[in-house]
């Protein structure tokens, strides 16, 4: 088991226990102690408690709640993918100190696994029956329509505990129309054995290094993140980048230019030839800030810019700070310039 886990506690629906993904998951740890609730979305000694900031690295490394995913519908996204797949997971180990999750979630918000991924990979089976071939090109995909299976997680530390990600992996396999997307910020080199066979898109998350050090805890070191993207082409995986989210300081864009040749200098030509790119400015919230200023005030120094930033209702009806939007366009348009400098081969699918 990676350092970022040593799970001591299972919050459990019972009815998950009913599942062999489930029954999986529990022999995996036989010692943890196992606490049934109704829902693992009500657990209020984990989302509901204040308190528990403070202790937020030790439950993300040690607690996991086991549950069954009720809702198996694919909602429609059109930016990073065509459709949002019901997500196998919901939270995460890692503590990245400007993630949304937990926004909306609460608090630590440890990893939650669902036990009912065969029923998730029929759902989508079914949806990518339905769609068919994918009309024209796009912004998205040349030819498949694509369905982001991890928007609440990072599968490649879900596959630490579960053959979940495998399963789903090998469901787009058999989708000659369709293809599988996901980000991770963690590199699981397990993940190198799945075969693939380019139905599966991974979008590797990446951002200078000194500003990772500060708010991506308990990920994988960029140097890392950037010397596996041969390796995962080379698996038979398509192999983009997440230039995400990108954080507004003094000295920025020196170091994203660093960045920028790191990953060129990196690469090989069969990567770079199938390069491409996502870049999402930061998106922060007031609450997030709250909790963060009690376990990790140092991330808030960079994330916290009231001078640049502005408030904007989210689509999900949350208020955000986003940077002001006048400036934003510009900045954005100085980091796509960068960019085309640097790595002149990678293409940009979406920017925001």
């Amino acid at each position: 088991m990676s350092r970022l886990l040593a799970i001591d506690t299972i919050y459990l629906e019972p009815a998950a226990a009913e599942y062999p993904r489930g029954r999986e998951i529990l022999d995996r740890f036989p010692n943890a102690r196992r606490i049934e609730v109704a829902s693992h979305w009500n657990i209020p000694e984990l989302h509901g408690n204040e308190g528990s900031a403070e202790d937020w690295l030790r439950i993300k490394r040690s607690t996991l709640v086991l549950g069954v995913k009720k809702g198996l519908t694919m909602r429609p996204n059109g930016r990073s993918a065509h459709f949002i797949a019901p997500s196998s997971s919901n939270g995460c180990a890692m503590a990245c100190a400007y993630c949304y999750v937990p926004r909306r979630k609460g608090y630590a918000n440890p990893i939650t696994l669902f036990a009912n991924t065969e029923a998730i990979g029929r759902a989508i089976a079914r949806h990518a029956a339905r769609q068919g071939p994918l009309p024209a090109p796009d912004q998205i995909d040349e030819r498949a329509v694509v369905y982001d299976i991890g928007e609440n997680g990072d599968l490649s530390v879900d596959a630490l505990v579960c053959d979940s990600v495998r399963d789903l992996v090998g469901v787009f396999r058999g989708l000659p129309t369709a293809k599988a997307s996901f980000a991770t910020k963690f590199v699981n080199r397990d993940l190198l054995s799945y075969d693939p066979q380019g139905r599966t898109r991974l979008r590797m998350s990446l951002m200078p290094e000194g500003v990772a050090k500060v708010v991506d805890v308990r990920t994988s070191p960029m140097a890392e993140r950037i010397a596996a993207l041969d390796d995962f082409v080379r698996a038979g995986y398509e192999v983009h980048v997440n230039f995400s989210p990108v954080i507004l300081y003094e000295g920025w864009e020196a170091d994203w230019r660093t960045l920028f040749r790191q990953i060129d200098a990196a690469v090989s030509p069969a990567t770079r030839a199938q390069l491409r790119a996502e870049i999402i400015f930061l998106t922060h919230n007031a609450a997030l800030h709250a909790v963060n200023l009690r376990w990790h005030p140092k991330a808030e120094t960079l994330l916290w810019r009231p001078d640049i930033q502005e408030t904007k209702r989210s689509e999900g009806g949350m208020e955000n700070l986003r940077y002001r939007s006048g400036w934003k366009g510009r900045w954005l348009a100085r980091f796509k310039a960068l960019l085309a400098e640097e790595l002149p081969a990678c293409g940009v699918r979406y920017a925001f």
